[in-house]
């Protein structure tokens, strides 16, 4: 006997009370994980996925751009996103595996042509805050055809002695906020390096950030090596960092 395949529509809804879409076994970096896959995967594109589960791409690019097992709880793609691929699961749909080949990655970001003077002493001046890698490195990930492990290689390969960078320590600085919050981590120091090659193998001005951020620190960059959170105030004053990382005092009446 011939067996019939019936092709179930990605965005077909089943039963809404079925439990396996009522109670959320997943945290928030679990489901990041499901989409990124699922879209580097070539199964669908980020702007039909963002339809299919009924969301901004504002929404979207909040919660994707977040790191931790609770970051997010709160956003409504988390809890559209788990349904989504809880009713693909439910329907017998098998999510396609498209594996990235490290050579493949690592030929895409060829910019090891690209000298940065101060390369060999890790002496680079940095020209971002670390707010600003933040949303570099999330954008980054995002894009399809991109690993984690791919993009520590690349960042890594900062380091002259053949440092080794950890995914630990890519989410420690990924779950800081401030400008200088992570500026001696290596994650910022590397993706720095990565993200100005990038910039000039693709021939792309400044941006307003950047060309502020070299009026605030002239010739020498923010301090990589030390981190700063003490400050002497007079009684009544409080100190207050700003988006380039510059100290403000301001006192209180």
């Amino acid at each position: 006997m011939q067996s019939l395949k019936r092709k179930v529509d990605e965005t077909q809804e089943t039963d809404s009370e079925d439990d396996g879409l009522c109670y959320i076994d997943k945290s928030c970096d679990q489901v990041r994980t499901q989409i990124r896959n699922f879209l580097n995967s070539g199964s669908m594109k980020v702007t039909k996925f963002q339809k299919a589960i009924r969301c901004s791409s504002k929404a979207y690019t909040r919660f994707m751009g977040q790191n931790g097992l609770d970051k997010g709880s709160g956003s409504d793609v988390y809890y559209a996103a788990f349904k989504f691929f809880k009713r693909r699961e439910l329907q017998g749909i098998k999510l396609p595996k498209k594996k990235v080949r490290p050579a493949d990655e690592a030929m895409k970001n060829d910019i090891s042509r690209i000298y940065l003077e101060g390369e060999e002493d890790l002496s680079v001046p940095v020209y971002d805050s670390c707010d600003e890698i933040r949303k570099k490195i999330g954008a980054y990930l995002r894009k399809p055809g991109v690993t984690q492990a791919g993009f520590l290689r690349e960042i890594a390969k900062a380091y002259p002695e053949g440092k080794k960078i950890y995914t630990k320590v890519l989410n420690d600085f990924l779950g800081k906020g401030g400008a200088t919050s992570g500026n001696t981590s290596s994650v910022f120091y590397g993706s720095y390096i990565f993200f100005e090659k990038l910039r000039i193998s693709d021939k792309r001005p400044k941006s307003k950030h950047r060309v502020q951020m070299e009026r605030e620190y002239p010739g020498e960059g923010i301090d990589t090596k030390q981190r700063h959170d003490r400050f002497w105030c007079m009684e009544g004053e409080q100190p207050y960092e700003d988006k380039f990382g510059k100290i403000h005092i301001e006192g209180r009446f």
